[in-house]
């Protein structure tokens, strides 16, 4: 199955897992940038990766505006977070993303990446700083809460090739 794998990425992670995807797939890989310049009919699937930020997938909207012109064709989509993949949040937040009509035409996925404060950008940067501020702050936090502001203070990567898993076998479903 000719297969392209689409990418927008900030820091790092989703350019990782987009060329993990690819090299296991044997497909070709863009950024989105020089993706949006190719014509991609002559692909049978395409895969969309981007990062999540506060539940949103960053350019998502790109990838919607050509659903309908890609009916013919296997749509998944994988978005990357700082989440571990077992927070409870991280699948409604992905459905959250699209309307249960678009959600019948593609396949989503979640793979945790991580942060990489040093490569963000400043207004990224500035958001993380007053999230954690505000968590910090807060009275009565949740044992998770008190294990999400530890691990989102520093940079970190739980990114895993193993992550890839579910999107290779949706492919070759």
């Amino acid at each position: 199955m000719k297969t392209i794998v689409i990418y927008n990425s900030q820091t790092g992670f989703t350019q990782r897992y987009a060329k993990w995807i690819a090299e296991e797939a044997g497909a070709d890989c863009l950024e989105l940038s020089e993706a949006k310049k190719k014509n991609l009919t002559a692909y049978e699937a395409i895969i969309f990766g981007s990062w999540a930020c506060a539940g949103s997938i960053s350019k998502l909207g790109w990838f919607k505006s050509n659903m309908n012109q890609w009916t013919d064709k296997k749509l998944i989509v994988f978005c990357v977070g700082g989440s571990p993949l077992e927070n409870p949040e991280v699948e409604p937040a992905l459905k959250k993303n699209f309307n249960e009509t678009e959600l019948k035409k593609v396949s989503v996925f979640y793979c945790p990446g991580g942060f990489h404060y040093d490569k963000m950008s400043g207004p990224s940067k500035l958001m993380m700083k007053l999230f954690i501020k505000t968590l910090k702050a807060k009275k009565d936090k949740t044992e998770e809460e008190e294990e999400m502001v530890k691990m989102i203070s520093t940079s970190y990567d739980i990114a895993d090739k193993k992550y890839i898993e579910p999107i290779l076998q949706c492919l070759s479903e």
